[in-house]
């Protein structure tokens, strides 16, 4: 199939279709002519990247990580030990953002709290 069917069966832009193959997640064929032509698995590999994009992984580690995932049912499985060590990482790196996001609403939060109240009534007199 070509570039324009797969982004009509995976709902994702040709645009981003041909930065996954630039990032090394997607190998199509190149037919004499150089037009793109993907097979029935790159549909599944589109749907992996961005399951795995939803996950948090960037690019760059979906191209570590994506030999080493299989589907099941509805869910990715992973086969290698060291991409299992890997995810930990991962998922330890996102628990340490959404911490750093926590700590730094609860700054904010103080901040806006220490606000006059004259402040505040003329914010709420504006809405």
């Amino acid at each position: 199939m070509r570039i324009g069917e797969l982004a009509r069966r995976t709902g994702v832009h040709e645009r981003l279709l041909r930065y996954y193959e630039e990032q090394d997640l997607l190998h199509p064929q190149r037919l004499p002519s150089g037009y793109r032509e993907y097979g029935e698995a790159d549909v599944h590999t589109v749907a992996r990247i961005r399951a795995l994009l939803a996950a948090g992984l960037n690019t760059a580690t979906i191209a570590t990580v994506l030999p080493c995932l299989r589907e099941d049912a509805d869910r990715l499985v992973p086969t290698c030990p060291d991409l299992l060590q890997h995810l930990h990482g991962e998922r330890d790196r996102i628990t340490r953002a959404i911490e750093d996001l926590r700590t730094s609403r609860a700054a904010l939060t103080r901040v806006i709290d220490a606000a006059p109240a004259e402040v505040e009534k003329e914010l709420a007199r504006r809405a």
